[in-house]
């Protein structure tokens, strides 16, 4: 494994209990830095960060709700210090149905968590990489979003947001050394599985071309780079991570 230098840095992992969220506070921690694990579930989140050691932290957050985010980084900044690394990684994949008989509802559920949630992180922890003219922000999008998987068109949607958000937050903060980028994993096989049908898990799997899903390291081992100084240059970019299948 190649080494990231991330010593010195204070990183926020939301969906850091488990799955990807859970590697990429795993190789931030063993890259030197410290880790703020947000996420809703506290149990989940507590023996995370009972596992990633004394670098570690959790903090209770429901990314639906604004106050809840902005106590949640008042409390983390009064922590581990100002919030250097951003990974807005938890989202949920919905109900699988055609858009005819889509829930409205539950719609606006996967909207309200996957793209509005997103929106409050990066709202309020992108202000003090502002103020501090340093940040490094990786929002995980989907490769749903670059090309709308069938009966998921909530959660298709709600990641084509995350993309088009990263890239208008990226363009407002390149004049200084903050980079904003996303990435559009492959489905990997972590406990997201458990929301979906295995009609839709069998469709996913058919169109990778490496003819696997995605192991989470290879995704915090991506997430790694682009949360590190050495990503100075790149903003507002999309990083394929979808074993071949994305067509552009």
């Amino acid at each position: 494994m190649n080494s990231i230098d991330l010593k010195g840095r204070r990183a926020v992992v939301t969906g850091g209990a488990q799955g990807i969220g859970f590697a990429v506070a795993r190789r931030f921690v063993e890259s030197g830095a410290k880790v703020s694990v947000w996420d809703r579930d506290v149990e989940l989140g507590r023996a995370a960060v009972a596992e990633l050691g004394a670098n570690a932290e959790f903090r209770e957050m429901d990314q639906t709700d604004l106050a809840s985010v902005e106590a949640a980084a008042a409390a983390t900044e009064a922590g581990i210090g100002p919030v250097d690394i951003l990974v807005a990684n938890a989202g949920i994949a919905g109900a699988n149905a055609t858009l005819a008989d889509y829930d409205p509802a539950e719609f606006q559920r996967v909207i309200q968590i996957n793209l509005v949630g997103v929106f409050h992180l990066n709202r309020t922890l992108v202000r003090g990489m502002i103020d501090r003219g340093y940040g490094r922000i990786v929002n995980v999008a989907s490769i749903a979003a670059k090309e709308g998987n069938p009966n998921a068109s909530a959660y298709s949607a709600s990641k084509a947001g995350v993309i088009a958000l990263t890239k208008s937050l990226g363009k407002e903060t390149a004049g200084k050394d903050i980079a904003v980028n996303c990435i559009t994993p492959a489905a990997a096989r972590t406990r997201i599985f458990d929301q979906m049908t295995q009609e839709h898990i069998d469709y996913m799997l058919s169109k990778i071309p490496r003819g696997r899903f995605l192991e989470v390291a290879e995704a915090a081992n991506m997430v790694a780079w682009l949360a590190s100084a050495e990503n100075s240059f790149t903003t507002g970019a999309v990083f394929d991570l979808s074993g071949g299948r994305a067509t552009y």
